[in-house]
């Protein structure tokens, strides 16, 4: 079985039963587009795709980051650990929060930071622009944008799209 199908599969195992917020559709399906954008990309490696697949089940399901290293490698455990959130942190408020988050990103790798890149896309996609949370969303996306950049530019374009429309 491929890194990728595996990881898949694990992701949805992990992820069942957990719903989107906004959509209530099942949680696993943003993970899959994200991977699949992923995917998409001609420098892509299967580490990284496997990677997209696992982004949020070390912070949303409890999945201990060794057991990644474990099932899928260490390259893939190293890519999950740069995207998951410290779940330790004293977040006082939202912007002591994503000022952390945002330091954070500014040194991890170039793959994390464009799987990063494909999540917020996918996320500024599902979220209504309706939403009360909209604007916010929209401001923080600008700021990771500038932090990200240099990653994929196809991306950040798609990004600063969305994030300035």
């Amino acid at each position: 079985m491929s890194l990728p199908l595996k990881a898949l599969r694990f992701a949805e195992q992990v992820h069942a039963g957990q719903v989107r917020d906004y959509t209530g559709a099942p949680f696993v399906n943003h993970p899959i587009r994200v991977a699949v954008r992923i995917a998409a990309l001609p420098d892509s490696t299967e580490e990284m795709v496997a990677a997209a697949f696992l982004h949020d089940v070390v912070e949303d399901c409890g999945v201990a980051i060794d057991e990644i290293g474990k099932e899928f490698g260490l390259v893939v455990q190293r890519l999950v650990d740069e995207l998951t959130n410290a779940p330790d942190q004293p977040y006082h408020n939202r912007k002591a929060r994503e000022a952390y988050r945002f330091a954070k990103l500014a040194t991890v790798s170039k793959e994390a930071k464009t799987i990063k890149l494909a999540d917020r896309i996918d996320n500024l996609s599902e979220l209504p622009k309706t939403a009360r949370f909209w604007k916010t969303y929209q401001q923080e996306s600008r700021q990771l944008l500038e932090v990200l950049r240099g990653a994929n530019r196809d991306l950040e374009a798609v990004l600063e799209h969305m994030a300035y429309s």
